[in-house]
């Protein structure tokens, strides 16, 4: 048997989850000013892009609202019209970038459809490469992101539009 080590995931396993009542994920990165630090790739007046820190694919990202809500029901028209915008200005910026052959976009409400940060909605905005699903993930549950967060967040920043 051989043995792929994927250090990175460690830092989620170990990591605090949210206890109720405290601000989700998002809510302190949203408050944050450490944009970096935190692989935020850009800010926009209603809600925000970030990375995902143990992406499905790389250049995985996440559009959250600044507002913590769980519910498509509680944004208001100008929140929705807002994320979808960042959503659509998302896909372009990875496509300068990462020239994906197509993407999965989509948001999971609710613990059972996969939420891991229930209290928070956030779009998935996923890159997809023909032949990216490969064996890792089926006999290993192990996924392969080619190139450090750190490093495709800094060119997404500067790949991403500055109009909608």
């Amino acid at each position: 048997m051989e043995w792929l080590h994927a250090p990175w995931r460690i830092e989620y396993v170990l990591s605090p989850k949210e206890p109720p009542g405290e601000e989700s994920l998002f809510t302190r990165i949203a408050r944050s000013d450490r944009d970096v630090d935190n692989l935020v790739i850009h800010r926009d007046r209603q809600c925000f892009v970030l990375m995902n820190r143990f992406p499905y694919n790389g250049g995985h990202l996440l559009v959250a609202p600044y507002r913590e809500i769980a519910e498509l029901d509680e944004l208001d028209d100008s929140e929705l019209t807002a994320l979808m915008l960042v959503v659509r200005r998302s896909v372009r910026a990875l496509k300068t970038v990462m020239n994906p052959d197509g993407f999965n976009i989509g948001v999971n409400l609710g613990q059972a459809a996969g939420a891991g940060i229930e209290r928070h909605l956030h779009y998935h905005v996923v890159p997809r490469w023909r032949g990216d699903t490969n064996f890792m993930p089926v006999l290993t549950d192990t996924r392969v992101v080619p190139e450090a967060l750190v490093e495709t967040a800094a060119k997404l920043r500067k790949a991403f539009p500055d109009t909608a």
